[in-house]
């Protein structure tokens, strides 16, 4: 499997993430509401500590295509840099 991330073209989302299965698309999802702090932008540990609490649920999906997934590990990851997050998120679940 594999993830292409890149700005949304949905006017009220910041990102969207494009998985492929070889050559075929298998889902595209947008995530991240537009205009709204992340992680990756304030660098506020207490608001990231706060929302990973807040949707820790998300994660009990187990299905890493969801926005609630891309959103806590890219946009609420460990990082600052949403480049080290984006490559964090497809070690995590084996994308290229």
């Amino acid at each position: 499997m594999k993830v292409v991330i890149k700005k949304s073209t949905n006017k009220d989302k910041k990102y969207m993430a494009i998985f492929y299965d070889g050559e075929k698309k298998v889902k595209t999802t947008h995530f991240g509401l537009k205009n709204a702090d992340d992680y990756t932008l304030t660098g506020d540990k207490e608001a990231r500590k706060r929302y990973r609490e807040r949707h820790k649920k998300d994660l009990d999906t187990k299905d890493y295509k969801r926005a609630g997934f891309l959103s806590y590990y890219i946009l609420w990851g460990e990082s600052t840099s949403l480049q080290d997050n984006i490559k964090s998120y497809k070690n995590r679940f084996n994308l290229n």
